[in-house]
């Protein structure tokens, strides 16, 4: 390889060579030129920069409550914690009590009652509940105080206000091909 001569590549097109300058344009092209590095090396002047020396970064004031002893902003908080804010913040808090009180229900209430009575659903305070029977609503009416009490005191005191009882649901008879007239069914189901 190195006994061959090297052959020569494709030339880049030859640029039309420009008119000599006249002496008044070059001298200010060159002024202009000097102007404009003076400007520079003015306004490095200022900033505090000097020729051959690395710049240093500045630093930032820091906030005399950031590195002050105590509990911080920045202070790493356990996940239940984080929870609670995000809950609070984006107004969850009553949902998710709610939402606890109807998974909850067996515990408020105890096995045996749970077993007749579901919660139904919770709406601004109001927990509805359904019961299996109309001896066990009316059971559970009389239960309601207690079973508020309980709720405050493990899900919290303005979770449920109100606990409103109703009986079982009966199918209805008002439609259909043989729909009979009159009172309909009375205390059949329950």
């Amino acid at each position: 390889m190195a006994d061959r001569p090297e052959e020569p590549g494709p030339q880049p097109p030859a640029r039309p060579a420009r008119p000599p300058e006249e002496p008044d344009q070059q001298e200010a092209r060159d002024a202009a030129a000097r102007a404009s590095l003076a400007r520079a090396r003015d306004a490095a002047r200022d900033a505090g920069l000097r020729p051959g020396v690395v710049p240093r970064r500045r630093h930032r004031v820091a906030d005399p409550a950031c590195g002050a002893p105590g509990p911080d902003a920045r202070d790493p908080r356990t996940l239940a914690e984080g929870m609670e804010g995000l809950l609070r913040e984006r107004g969850w808090s009553q949902d998710v009590s709610a939402a606890s009180v109807m998974a909850r229900w067996p515990q408020f209430v105890g096995a045996e009652v749970a077993g007749h009575c579901v919660p139904v659903s919770f709406e601004d305070g109001q927990l509805r509940v359904r019961a299996d029977s109309t001896a066990w609503a009316t059971q559970l009416t009389y239960m309601v105080p207690s079973i508020l009490a309980v709720i405050a005191e493990q899900a919290g005191p303005s979770v449920v206000t109100t606990i409103r009882v109703s009986g079982p649901g009966a199918p209805t008879w008002k439609r259909g091909p043989r729909r009979a007239g009159g009172r309909g069914p009375r205390d059949t189901y329950g």
